[in-house]
């Protein structure tokens, strides 16, 4: 059985509240060409945003089973109260109906939104006791109170964690806004290329000083996109850790958390070179696959010589991965992550 650990699913134009369009806080086009959000917009390229496609895409590519992520743009980052609280709402109850609807083929993540921490424990619990979800989905960053953007491994969301380990969930970790974050001119799609994976980088730091993997011992956390950085400057982490111990007393060496079982990456890397690295730094055993499907920085067939599972199937071929270890990101390892029993 294979399970892609990281793929988006869209809802039907009509799927849409009539709120979301009007406040110009997320809709879609009736021709299904873009997605939008106030003056911001992005192309749908590929048929398999949608449930119907998404099912052909997957069959086309021997995909028995998907993870299906909540959508980065709708995070809810400085969103007014009410409008963050119905909009989170519409993600969950429409990830809830497509797994629902589709059990054997999905699994759904749901979001919630730290900085109304009340609400978010509430919808917590809605989701897993109301619409059995077991995966909970959380941004690198939020913005507080006062407008500063916080990393999500921040004392002040360890309710969430504290909940979320009650109930055993599996969590995913994933970067958005790095454009509202860092002053820098928007171009060159550097926030998606760049900073994303900065913003895995700065999150992984916090959550392993704070040692929240042995904190939360019932929690298992992906991050997505392999962590990238947060792989690559390790080393950088632990020299700064050993050489300035006045800023990090009463705080945990980045060595304690180094392939801990509850921490996991998806294979999202692009490249052999950075998947080898990451199985150096954490165990193939870590490893998920994650397709990131169907976004043109995913592996999609007709983007470059992409196509879902190049990298890991790459890895095999020049020898960085063994075809055990090939056939476990594709499915033990997923499972694992997720604690959930699906058919063999």
């Amino acid at each position: 059985m294979r399970i892609n650990g990281h793929g988006h699913i869209l809802p039907e134009p009509s799927q849409i509240p009539r709120f979301m369009k009007d406040k110009k806080l997320f809709w879609i086009d009736k021709e299904k060409k873009f997605m939008r959000q106030k003056d911001w917009s992005r192309p749908i390229t590929d048929p398999s945003f949608f449930i119907k496609e998404k099912i052909e895409w997957m069959s086309k590519h021997n995909i028995d089973h998907g993870v299906m992520l909540c959508l980065s743009q709708l995070y809810c980052n400085g969103w007014e109260k009410q409008d963050c609280f119905d909009v989170i709402r519409f993600q969950n109850d429409f990830n809830a109906s497509v797994q629902k609807d589709h059990p054997e083929k999905f699994t759904c993540g749901f979001v919630v939104q730290p900085l109304y921490i009340d609400h978010a424990l509430k919808e917590i619990d809605r989701c897993v006791n109301e619409l059995g979800l077991k995966l909970l989905c959380l941004p690198t960053h939020f913005l507080n109170t006062s407008g500063e953007w916080m990393s999500i491994a921040e004392k002040s969301v360890d309710p969430i964690f504290d909940l979320a380990n009650k109930y055993g969930l599996a969590l995913q970790i994933h970067p958005y806004d790095g454009e509202k974050m860092i002053a820098l001119k928007n171009q060159y799609w550097r926030f998606h290329l760049v900073w994303m994976m900065a913003q895995c980088a700065d999150t992984i730091h916090l959550f392993t000083l704070r040692d929240l993997p042995n904190k939360y011992p019932n929690l298992r956390t992906s991050f997505a996109h392999g962590g990238m950085l947060g792989i690559a400057n390790y080393g950088r982490r632990v020299q700064g850790f050993d050489g300035r111990p006045d800023i990090f007393e009463n705080l945990n060496d980045p060595r304690k958390t180094l392939g801990h079982k509850n921490l996991y990456f998806d294979t999202l890397v692009h490249d052999s070179h950075t998947l080898d690295l990451l199985k150096k730094r954490v165990g193939s055993s870590q490893i998920i696959m994650g397709l990131d499907d169907p976004f043109p920085l995913g592996e999609m067939e007709g983007v470059g010589t992409s196509y879902p599972g190049r990298v890991v199937e790459y890895a095999v071929e020049v020898g960085i991965l063994s075809k055990k270890e090939e056939e476990d990101i594709w499915h033990k390892n997923i499972l694992d992550w997720l604690r959930i029993d699906l058919k063999k």
